[in-house]
């Protein structure tokens, strides 16, 4: 099983590697979903790493409910990956310095040693992908076929990755 799960995350990573932006979707206290982008900065085992602010709304709706999804999306190569997982805030040092580019300081002005800078840790529990051919033609030859047989079209690959 533990084999599985470490080949399923290699073809996790894999798949969004490329991708930069993920839209990192919390809830709110009263069960409100919030999406909003986040760059991808490390993909290490079944964990992502993105940076943040501490005292952000999104700092805050993890501490209060963990389980986060994260949204990827390459329309250019027509593919889309949802990551399920458990989030959780820290200010590890050494995780920061490892994380941190100059860009970063736009949104953290005194640099890595920010007060107010922090990481996301997200453990991969789920995820699933959609992996289409980017062709219109073999999508309009796949929509024909599916018009004249009756069967419904599948466009490409779609498969559910459990981690655990």
């Amino acid at each position: 099983m533990e084999n599985n799960a470490s080949e399923n995350l290699q073809k996790l990573a894999a798949k969004i590697k490329d991708i930069k932006t993920a839209m990192l979707v919390t809830a709110e206290q009263d069960g409100t979903l919030r999406a909003r982008p986040m760059q991808t900065l490390k993909i290490d085992g079944n964990y992502l790493w993105f940076l943040t602010a501490i005292n952000s709304p999104k700092s805050h709706e993890i501490r209060n409910d963990s389980h986060v999804n994260l949204n990827f999306a390459d329309e250019s190569n027509k593919l889309y990956v949802s990551v399920s997982g458990v989030a959780s805030v820290t200010r590890d040092r050494q995780k920061i310095d490892e994380l941190w580019s100059e860009p970063f300081k736009a949104w953290f002005p005194e640099g890595k040693n920010d007060p107010n800078i922090a990481a996301i840790r997200v453990e991969i529990t789920q995820a699933e992908y959609w992996d289409t051919p980017t062709s219109p033609v073999v999508h309009l030859i796949g929509y024909a076929k599916a018009v004249v047989t009756g069967e419904p079209y599948h466009p490409g690959d779609n498969e559910k990755i459990n981690v655990s």
